[in-house]
C-alpha cells in the first residue's frame, strides 16, 4: 500500500515538474533570453581536442531505486544553468548557441535541442527532476582546466546532469567552441537510446515478423506504424495521419543489395542504389512519380554501429516532378554472412512542421536492426556507444 501511495505521489510530482522544465526555468530570465541561433554547418570531423571513449558498466548504471522519482520533461529539452557571472560574460549564451544549432539533415532550421537557461540560484528541488541538466562552473581557484563531467539518475531517471567547468570564460568558451559537435552527440546519443529501451517494451510485431522472414533479420519499429508493405528485398512500415489538419507521415523502410566492395559505400553508389530501390517500391501520387535522393543535400559519415562498419546518411528526399518531400536517415549494414548490404531507414513527411522529434524517434528504431549472425549473440547491446568528452593533457 506504501508503495502504491508512493507511486501515485511520483506521478503527480512529475507532471508538476514537466511544466517547469518547459516553462518556469525561464521565468526571471527573459532578460537573458536574447541570444539567437547561429546556424554552423559544422562537420562531425571537427571536433577540436574531444576523443571518443566507451562507458563501461553502462547497464549497471540505469539502474534505478524505487525511490527514485521520473525525470520530467520532454525529449531533447536541457534546463541551462549558470551563475549571474556566467549571463554577463555570455558563458552561458556561448553554450546556449551551441546547443540550439540547426538540427542536420532537415530542410527548415530546427533547433537541436529546446533549451531553457536559468540563474544557479533558481535551481530548486523541482527543476532538478529536468531529464537533462547543464551546470557551468567556472572557478580559477579551483580549476586549471576545462572539463566536460557527468553522472546518471542524480535527482530522477532517467537523467544526465553534466558540468563543463573551467578555469576562466575564455577557457570555457573556447573548450565548448572545440567540443560543439561532441557536445550535440553526446545528449542526441542519450537520447536515442532512452528511446530504444521504450522500443524494448513497445515494437510494431508485424512488421518485426516480416523483416525476420525476408532478411533473417529483426527490427524494433515504433507500434504506430501499422501499415506494413512488403516489396522485392523491400519491407515497408508506415503511418499515415492528420495532426492540427495537417497531413503527417512516419516511415521506417528495411531493403537489401548485394555487397560488391568498399566501393559500395561511396556517396554515389548509395545514391544511386537508393533511388533504383525508392522508385521501385515507392510510387509517387500519379504514373510516372515516385520518390527519389535530393541532391546535393546528403551528409554521410563512417559509424561503428554494434562493433561494426556503419554507414550512416541523412539528407532530403522528393517525389519527382511533384510537391512533397522531407527528410530521411539512413544506416547501412554488411551482412557478412549473405554478403549483403541491410539498409535500415526512416524518413518523415510533415510539410511546415518541425520534424525533429519525429525523425529520432524513428532513427532510434534504426539502431535496434540485428542482422542474422547477431541474432544468437548472448550478450548483445542495442544502445549506441556513447561519447565522452575529456580534454587533452
Amino acid at each position: 500500500m506504501k508503495q502504491f501511495i508512493l507511486k501515485v505521489c511520483m506521478m503527480l510530482l512529475a507532471v508538476t515538474v514537466t511544466v517547469a522544465c518547459g516553462n518556469g526555468a525561464q521565468k526571471g530570465d527573459n532578460a537573458q533570453e536574447g541570444a539567437q541561433t547561429e546556424a554552423k554547418a559544422k562537420s562531425a570531423s571537427n571536433t577540436g581536442k574531444a576523443k571518443k571513449t566507451k562507458k563501461k558498466n553502462k547497464k549497471a548504471s540505469k539502474k534505478k531505486s524505487i525511490f527514485t522519482p521520473p525525470s520530467a520533461g520532454a525529449p531533447y529539452e536541457v534546463l541551462l544553468v549558470g551563475g549571474e557571472e556566467d549571463f554577463r560574460t555570455g558563458a552561458v549564451d556561448s553554450l546556449y548557441n551551441v546547443l540550439t544549432d540547426d538540427v542536420a539533415g532537415v530542410a527548415q532550421s530546427e533547433p537541436c535541442f529546446k533549451v531553457s537557461r536559468i540563474n544557479q540560484a533558481g535551481l530548486s528541488k523541482t527543476l532538478r527532476l529536468c531529464r537533462n541538466i547543464i551546470i557551468i562552473n567556472i572557478d580559477p581557484g579551483q580549476f586549471s582546466k576545462a572539463k566536460f563531467k557527468y553522472s546518471r539518475d542524480v535527482y530522477a531517471a532517467p537523467q544526465l546532469v553534466v558540468t563543463i567547468q573551467a578555469h576562466d570564460v575564455n577557457q570555457f568558451k573556447r573548450f565548448v567552441s572545440d567540443n560543439h559537435d561532441m557536445i550535440i552527440d553526446f545528449f542526441t546519443r542519450a537520447e536515442l537510446n532512452r528511446q530504444i529501451d521504450l522500443l524494448k517494451e513497445d515494437h510494431q510485431i508485424q512488421m518485426r515478423e516480416e523483416v525476420r522472414k525476408m532478411f533473417g533479420a529483426d527490427i524494433w519499429a515504433p507500434a504506430e506504424l501499422t501499415k506494413v508493405i512488403k516489396g522485392r528485398h523491400f519491407v515497408w512500415g508506415r503511418c499515415e495521419r492528420f495532426v492540427k489538419r495537417v497531413e503527417q507521415e512516419l516511415n521506417i523502410v528495411v531493403y537489401s543489395y548485394p555487397y560488391r566492395d568498399l566501393n559500395t559505400f561511396t556517396e554515389e553508389y548509395f545514391v544511386r542504389k537508393r533511388d533504383s530501390v525508392m522508385k521501385a517500391n515507392i510510387p509517387g501520387p500519379t504514373e510516372g512519380k515516385y520518390m527519389m535522393t535530393t541532391k546535393g543535400f546528403n551528409l554521410v559519415s563512417d559509424e561503428v554501429v554494434h562493433k561494426h562498419y556503419a554507414q550512416v546518411v541523412r539528407g532530403l528526399w522528393n517525389i519527382k516532378d511533384y510537391d512533397m518531400g522531407g527528410p530521411f536517415v539512413s544506416v547501412s549494414r554488411v551482412d557478412e554472412k549473405n554478403q549483403r548490404v541491410v539498409v535500415a531507414e526512416a524518413f518523415v513527411y510533415y510539410p511546415n512542421n518541425p520534424k525533429r522529434d519525429y525523425l529520432r524517434k524513428l532513427e532510434a528504431a534504426l539502431y535496434t536492426l540485428r542482422l542474422p549472425d547477431e541474432l544468437d549473440l548472448e550478450k548483445f547491446s542495442y544502445d549506441l556507444d556513447e561519447i565522452i568528452i575529456t580534454p587533452e593533457d
